[in-house]
């Protein structure tokens, strides 16, 4: 079984949410020290089809950031997954989706 070493959470959002998003990664910053906080990607990058900003955390801090995720996301879609070394599997099989189900471009993992 792999090693997960970590996980990266995206917060999706648009022009109407930004700023909405950025509060919410600000916070989870501030509540967890452990928890790193990307650019605001105002535009798509990587596989994700919306505007997004990261939050990465380590693996022990699972059980503490994502149910404060789950409870304080504004209605955000917030995309998460575990990071293995295999990127693609991590994105396309091993992700737990908050909010609507986006399809990715996992034509960059190829």
């Amino acid at each position: 079984m792999p090693e997960i070493t970590g996980y990266h959470a995206h917060v999706y959002f648009d022009a109407d949410t930004q700023d909405t998003a950025q509060q919410v990664c600000e916070e989870a910053a501030r509540v967890f020290p452990t928890v790193q906080m990307g650019r605001m990607h105002a535009r798509n990058v990587g596989p994700h089809p919306r505007w997004s900003c990261q939050l990465g955390f380590p693996a022990d801090a699972f059980d503490q950031v994502f149910p404060w995720l789950i409870l304080n996301r504004q209605g955000l879609t917030i995309f998460t997954h575990p990071e293995t070394g295999d990127h693609l599997t991590d994105h396309r099989d091993r992700a737990i989706w908050m909010g609507e189900m986006l399809e990715l471009d996992l034509s960059i993992f190829d």
